[in-house]
């Protein structure tokens, strides 16, 4: 699975801030790092931004677009 399609999947329970989405993620091992690290925030924001068709800002909060 892509980050930005575990990103989605977590999303699916209504809008989180980055810091739970990388939570989330790394408690349910959707996604693993080739370094095997745990995904950070940093990465959620850079993956966000770069997907804009999948993904919507809500303030600090992101959620799936329709």
């Amino acid at each position: 699975m892509t980050l930005h399609d575990a990103i989605q999947v977590v999303l699916q329970n209504g809008p989180m801030t980055a810091i739970e989405i990388a939570n989330e993620v790394n408690k349910k091992q959707l996604y693993h790092r080739r370094d095997s690290a745990p995904v950070p925030s940093s990465q959620i924001h850079a993956r966000i931004k770069n997907y804009p068709q999948y993904f919507e800002r809500l303030g600090d909060r992101y959620k799936n677009r329709e």
